[in-house]
């Protein structure tokens, strides 16, 4: 699987289809992001780490998506816009894809298939919050809920999978992501 998410084809917001070659040699954490939702203030976590990081070759990429009670219904320039106007958001984002499902986007296939489970918080109850709410995954691995965050090390391996409520500053996250930048 050497690079193979690298060699994905992805969309940008602006329209432009791409792969994410251009990341070869970075550190990534790849997340699918809402912006009408609970967790949506992760995306100030997320361009803090952003910043702080990005001179030592971290990126993180977001996603949109809308499977999770349709929590991202704008078009592509209403998102973008109201990212860099509400959360300041400067990291690349990409097109609306689907994470789970048989439209399922073949980047979040390879994701899905190196990291089959997500690490969570300790005693969060996060998914036990969504069964009892009727939002049980439809299939073991699939992506739980929005927010849910790939870190990719510089070789383009997947190291960890994190589920929605792990925060990006979480310092399980942390830890991980500066081990990676070590590398």
């Amino acid at each position: 699987m050497q690079n193979s998410l690298l060699n994905t084809h992805v969309t940008t917001i602006d329209g432009e289809v791409t792969t994410l070659e251009k990341y070869a040699g970075k550190v990534l954490l790849i997340v699918n992001v809402a912006s009408r939702c609970g967790l949506t203030p992760q995306y100030e976590q997320l361009e803090n780490i952003q910043k702080a990081w990005a001179d030592q070759g971290f990126v993180v990429l977001g996603f949109p998506c809308n499977q999770f009670m349709g929590q991202e219904p704008g078009s592509e320039e209403e998102i973008k816009t109201y990212c860099a106007s509400t959360w300041g958001v400067t990291f690349p984002m990409f097109s609306k894809i689907d994470v789970n499902g048989d439209a399922r986007h073949p980047l979040y296939q390879k994701l899905i298939a190196a990291a089959p489970t997500a690490v969570a918080p300790e005693k969060s109850g996060f998914y036990e919050r969504m069964v009892s709410k009727g939002r049980t995954p439809l299939y073991p691995d699939d992506i739980l809920w929005n927010f849910e965050k790939f870190l990719v090390g510089r070789d383009g391996q997947v190291v960890q999978r994190y589920s929605p409520d792990m925060t990006p500053e979480d310092p399980i996250v942390m830890e991980s992501i500066k081990i990676a930048l070590a590398k």
